[in-house]
């Protein structure tokens, strides 16, 4: 499989992704427009179906600053 084969997979993923799950698009809109300034607290907690739960945590740094500007501009 070529490169341009998968992008095309990977965009067709995000785009059912996006169907199966609209709030997550819309969550990570709003989080774009708002931006992620320093000093931000952001937790991630994954809950598995036996009950499980898996948490990080991290508090946004100056130096994390360019890292979250690269993100940004991905699409």
């Amino acid at each position: 499989m070529n490169k341009f084969d998968m992008l095309l997979k990977g965009k067709q993923a995000w785009n059912d992704f996006c169907r199966n799950h609209p709030q997550f698009p819309a969550f990570l809109k709003d989080v774009k427009a708002t931006g992620v300034p320093e000093g931000t607290d952001i937790t991630v907690t994954l809950t598995y179906p036996d009950g499980q739960r898996k948490k990080a945590g991290l508090h946004v740094k100056p130096e994390d600053m360019a890292l979250l500007a690269m993100l940004k501009d991905l699409k």
